[in-house]
């Protein structure tokens, strides 16, 4: 839950700093050529750190197999916080995008190693993916508010190195940690012998090779085909939302001085930085409850639903936005909730279509999906609202939402 919460409070913190970025930056220099930076610019920078996220996943998920879950963690906590010490020294965009694939490649063994421990060690299966989805919304709801108050009076090159220390001692303590990461796999097979693939995981590429296409064999390509939807979605909107929000009615930046008297008169209190918080926050009761769901439901049931909820928000929510500030304000509550009662949805339906023994390797997939392939989600809004305008890329979303509903609903038939 610890680590969950902070590989979170990174991932949902980089958004506000893209802000920051677009304003102090104006051009990137990459081998002797320099580029403007633009919407497009940091999109396909920022994609390229949550990419690795979502890549190193797969073969993050070939590691829990073999090594177990703790010592992955650990690395991960220690990977991360260093990345954001290297984004506290960073001078220009190239040393941020080194520092943004640092902590993508840090961050993406998390995954595969925290739900495998959850499914293989914890008997309430459902329960446990609710308290740990509950974790990782906290980590996204406090860290971007955390990150938005420290912003009031340091630079953002010394929040980053704040942020940085969370990180390093929870990895000392990961070290130390013990405990049983298979309680709840009892290694038995259907005919009630031992079921080699609860206990074995990958050890060669042959091996690989045959687990994945026994995976993709399966209904597992459209549970895959889901979570890459779902990424799609979720980083699309996430990636550009502080910056989307500065043009809204409500949402003009307050002077600090006017509830602090004698601070910098420059310092400047950003509205949409804490409405961006506060939408992610709300996504713990979402969490909990999507989590809750798969204890009482088949989880297909709740994607498909969930997603066709999210299509039409997708569709509402620049008309809601032009009402003012207050509608807006209760839509991004059901909006926030919605979004993140998806999570541990298909994280269940994963775990209802994969073996134990590769469970791992499962995760891996779907992290290769939810956030590799759905870190392209943050370039394609980028370019969105270059080339084009918000109401373009909310269709977008929606389309994304509408292909995950319609294949929740073929599982189900399927069934």
């Amino acid at each position: 839950m610890v680590a969950h919460g902070l590989v979170h409070t990174y991932e949902l913190s980089i958004p506000i700093f893209v802000s920051i970025w677009l304003a102090e930056f104006e051009v990137i220099g990459v081998a002797g050529v320099e580029f403007g930076v633009t919407q497009a610019t940091l999109g396909l920078i920022v994609t390229a750190g949550y990419g690795l996220f979502g890549v190193g996943a797969l073969p993050g998920g070939v590691l829990v197999d073999r090594l177990g879950s703790r010592r992955l963690i650990a690395a991960c906590l220690f990977g991360m916080g260093g990345s954001f010490l290297l984004l506290g020294v960073a001078p220009d965009l190239v040393v941020v995008t080194l520092a943004l694939l640092l902590w993508g490649l840090a961050a993406s063994v998390y995954h595969p190693a925290g739900l495998t421990l959850i499914s293989k060690g914890v008997t309430e299966r459902g329960t446990g993916f609710a308290y740990h989805g509950v974790a990782g919304n906290v980590g996204i709801g406090l860290g971007p508010l955390l990150t938005a108050l420290l912003l009031l009076v340091f630079d953002w090159t010394a929040v980053a190195a704040v942020l940085a220390v969370p990180a390093l001692v929870a990895g000392l303590y990961a070290l130390r940690a013990e405990f049983d990461e298979t309680a709840a796999s009892d290694g038995m097979g259907t005919d009630g012998g031992v079921d080699a693939r609860t206990e074995g995981g990958v050890d060669s590429l042959a091996e690989f090779v045959t687990e994945s296409r026994r995976l993709f064999a399966g209904a597992f390509v459209v549970v895959f085909v889901v979570v890459m939807a779902n990424g799609l979605y979720y980083r699309g909107v996430l990636t550009f939302l502080p910056n989307l929000l500065e043009g809204l009615p409500g949402f003009d930046p307050v002077p600090l001085s006017a509830f602090v008297p004698g601070v910098e008169s420059g310092r400047t209190l950003n509205p949409e930085r804490y409405f961006y918080a506060g939408l992610l926050l709300v996504g713990i009761g979402g969490q909990y409850l999507g989590g809750k769901l798969t204890d009482r439901f088949p989880p297909e049931y709740g994607i498909a639903a969930v997603f066709a909820l999210l299509a039409v928000l997708a569709l509402a929510f620049l008309p809601v936005a032009a009402l003012g500030f207050g509608p807006l304000l209760v839509f991004g509550a059901l909006f926030g909730a919605t979004l993140f009662t998806a999570q541990p949805l298909y994280q269940a339906t994963v775990a209802d279509y994969t073996p134990a023994g590769t469970r791992g390797l499962s995760y891996g997939y779907t992290y290769l999906g939810s956030f590799g392939v759905g870190a392209l989600g943050g370039a394609v809004a980028g370019a969105v609202l270059t080339y084009a305008d918000p109401g373009t890329l909310f269709v977008v979303l929606a389309g994304f939402a509408a292909v995950a509903s319609t294949l929740a609903v073929y599982l189900i038939r399927r069934d």
